[in-house]
């Protein structure tokens, strides 16, 4: 039994092992392998992501986190950081539960979208991200604050050209 749940601060420790675990995945794509043995948000920028009041875990019947969406308040939007679920859990309907509530929570606070980076083609990743409405953001479309996350990832070896930005206008999500 999985339950969603805000994140509390004592979850923080355990988070950085979910993202190692999850990372795995990416071992079966030969040129985003190296992705797999890459550094994890640290407890420390956990914390006070949790402070922040918009992250959530996907805890077992222990209460263990299995899977969290760590996510912050940028202006009129909620941006997704870190979407992870340990790899033993994953293909269990988890990180769409994640969204789901991460989605509910942005409606409830009156915001006016929801935003994040990720890999275009990876299945996990933008196409997973389609299924609730979220668009990849072209060009003109990608604001300062995206267009900026976007050259940070590149400076840390991210390939640019299959990264991008997308957005689920708030407006729309009760359409998908």
């Amino acid at each position: 039994m999985i339950t969603i749940r805000p994140a509390r601060t004592e979850d923080a420790g355990a988070l950085p092992q979910i993202e190692q675990s999850a990372g795995r995945a990416f071992r079966a794509i030969p040129e985003l392998a190296w992705l797999a043995d890459g550094d994890n948000v640290s407890a420390e920028r956990h914390r006070a992501l949790i402070a922040g009041g918009a992250c959530w875990v996907a805890a077992d019947g222990r209460q263990q986190p299995v899977g969290f969406l760590s996510a912050g308040i940028e202006g009129v939007a909620l941006h997704i950081w870190e979407l992870d679920v340990r790899l033993d859990r994953q293909g269990q309907g988890i990180g769409r539960a994640l969204v789901e509530r991460a989605i509910e929570d942005a409606g409830q606070r009156g915001l006016a979208a929801i935003t994040l980076t990720t890999f275009r083609a990876v299945a996990w990743n933008a196409p997973f991200y389609r299924k609730f409405g979220f668009r990849v953001l072209e060009d003109a479309g990608i604001d300062e604050r995206l267009a900026s996350l976007l050259s940070d990832e590149a400076e840390h070896g991210m390939p640019l050209d299959q990264r991008c930005a997308m957005r689920l206008d708030l407006s729309r999500a009760d359409t998908r």
